[in-house]
């Protein structure tokens, strides 16, 4: 278990920082956040709740007076569908964190580079195919916004 958990981290470590540098070339201000810069002691208690502090995002970036939280989701090399499957705690965390530090949106960064809201996966999950065991929403790919449209186009584009 140890190390099925070190290898999604490690792969959710490589998207996050992937993440980072794409808004930083947008013009964005990163900074780590959430249960990956607590020390290792916390993270393995955190692990061992179903506390909604585990789903606290990855980073929370500014550009001028905009401010976004993002977390990083990226899925292991063998998952790859034309659909997301984002766990329904995740969803509910993130629909919880959402309400509490409204108006500051939160956005998944999925590993293709594209974006949903919490509250988009449950729109277009409400009524669609749920994973048999209710424990993952699965949205198609198609429904997600391309990551310029909402964090806009890289500066180098822009400069040229």
């Amino acid at each position: 278990m140890a190390t099925e958990w070190k290898d999604r981290k490690a792969v959710g470590d490589r998207h996050e920082q992937r993440v980072a540098r794409a808004l930083q070339n947008r013009g964005w201000t990163v900074h780590a956040c959430g249960q990956g810069t607590y020390p290792s002691a916390i993270q393995e208690a955190l692990r061992r709740t179903p506390s909604a502090l585990r789903k606290l995002p990855d980073l929370i970036a500014a550009r001028g007076s905009d401010i976004v939280t993002i977390d990083a989701k990226d899925r292991m090399p063998s998952t790859h569908t034309d659909r997301y499957a984002l766990s329904t705690d995740t969803i509910n965390a993130g629909l919880l964190i959402t309400a509490t530090y409204a108006p500051t949106p939160l956005y998944y960064v999925m590993g293709d580079m594209k974006v949903l809201t919490p509250a988009e996966v449950l729109h277009y999950t409400v009524h669609a195919l749920r994973h048999h065991s209710g424990a993952y929403h699965l949205v198609s790919t198609q429904r997600a916004h391309h990551f310029d449209e909402v964090f806009g186009g890289s500066t180098s584009a822009r400069a040229a």
